[in-house]
Order: C-alpha cells, then sequence, then structure tokens
C-alpha cells in the first residue's frame, strides 16, 4: 500500500536539471584548463576561470543537498543522488588543485602530453553531460549508458598512457641536470590523470545507479 502511495506522489525532477548543470561546468572548467596549458597562455586568466566554474559546481552541490533532505519522493535513492553529485563535484575540485600547483610551481611551459590529457579531460567531461542526460530516462537510455561507462573507461586508459609515458620522457630530459623539474612535472601529470580518474567514477556511479534500477 505504501509503495503505490509513493508512486502515486509527484516526484521532484529538478535533480536532474541539478546534474545537467554541474556537468556544464566540468566541460566548462575541463576547456579553462585546456587552454592554460597553451603555450603563450594567460595562466592567471584561465586560473581565475576553473576557480569561478568551480565556485558554480559548488553552488549546485549545495542546492544538490539541501533538495534530498526537503524531498520527499526522489527519483532515486538520497544517497545515490549525494554519491553521484559529490563525485561530480569531485573531477572540478580537481581541475582548481590542478591549476593552483601550476600557479604555486610558476609553471609557464607544459608538455604536449599535458595538452593531450587536458583533450581526453574535455571528452570526459562532455560525455558526462550525455550521460546525465540520458539518466533522465535511464530505463530506456540503459544500454546506451552503459556504452558510455565503457566509453569512459577507454579515455581513463587512454590518460593512464600519456600519463606514464609522459613520466617517462621527463625522467629521460631531467634526470641528470634538473631532478626537481622531473618533481614538478610528474605532480603535474598525476593531477591531470586524477582528473580523468574522477571522469571514471563520475561513469561507475551512474552505471551503478542503471543496474540497480533494471
Amino acid at each position: 500500500m505504501l509503495s503505490w502511495f509513493q508512486r502515486a506522489l509527484p516526484r521532484e525532477d529538478s535533480f536532474f536539471d541539478y546534474f545537467e548543470q554541474h556537468a556544464g561546468t566540468l566541460v566548462d572548467g575541463a576547456k579553462a584548463l585546456r587552454q592554460l596549458l597553451e603555450p603563450g597562455a594567460d595562466i592567471a586568466a584561465s586560473t581565475a576561470l576553473v576557480s569561478k566554474y568551480e565556485n558554480d559546481a559548488d553552488d549546485i552541490t549545495r542546492e544538490v543537498m539541501l533538495a534530498v533532505r526537503r524531498t520527499f519522493i526522489t527519483p532515486f535513492d538520497r544517497s545515490d543522488i549525494q554519491a553521484l553529485i559529490s563525485t561530480m563535484d569531485d573531477a572540478i575540485d580537481q581541475m582548481k588543485q590542478t591549476t593552483k600547483a601550476i600557479q604555486l610551481y610558476e609553471i609557464r611551459e607544459f608538455d604536449p602530453r599535458m595538452r593531450s590529457i587536458a583533450d581526453l579531460i574535455i571528452k570526459g567531461a562532455e560525455l558526462t553531460v550525455e550521460m546525465t542526460s540520458a539518466l533522465r530516462d535511464m530505463k530506456k537510455n540503459s544500454n546506451r549508458l552503459m556504452t558510455q561507462a565503457v566509453r569512459m573507461t577507454a579515455l581513463e586508459e587512454s590518460a593512464d598512457e600519456l600519463h606514464d609515458s609522459g613520466l617517462k620522457e621527463l625522467l629521460r630530459v631531467h634526470r641528470h641536470s634538473d631532478p626537481m623539474g622531473f618533481i614538478i612535472g610528474a605532480e603535474i601529470y598525476g593531477h591531470l590523470e586524477k582528473i580523468s580518474d574522477r571522469f571514471e567514477d563520475v561513469a561507475k556511479q551512474i552505471n551503478t545507479i542503471v543496474v540497480e534500477h533494471l
């Protein structure tokens, strides 16, 4: 009787709007980060943009957490809603951490593989937009969502390969003449690789939600 009553009540579907809005900040943040890595880029301006989008994302995350508490019927489990928006927020938080490290070490030149990883990060952000949009009708789009999750894993694996090859090249160049150059470069590679990891976490969380509701 209770389950019938709950199904009869209107659900709060604004959560999907929040997910899509947050995904939009991920795309904007990823593009600003990519621009920062261009030769001759205005690093301060790009860093400020990433921080702005990160603040926008935080505002959306706060709204979701409040909505979870005040909404009687949610489109899926409250814990899954909280986990998904938190995982998405981790991705843009890591973008901000990357820009902070770049500013801290006053880096002005970047390895080509770093830009290649940033290109993959943009693709991951754009794929997140597609997945959050498809989540509105997860049963209808279940196969599509699972395929997209596989694509996200492939992006993360490509980023891992670029990370590893980038570290090898850094070591070759800096091993004898500039050990600190290797340490700093390795940290930036690590930050970029973590962003890619966070996008894979988002895809896994969405995949978990879909499986639970099939």
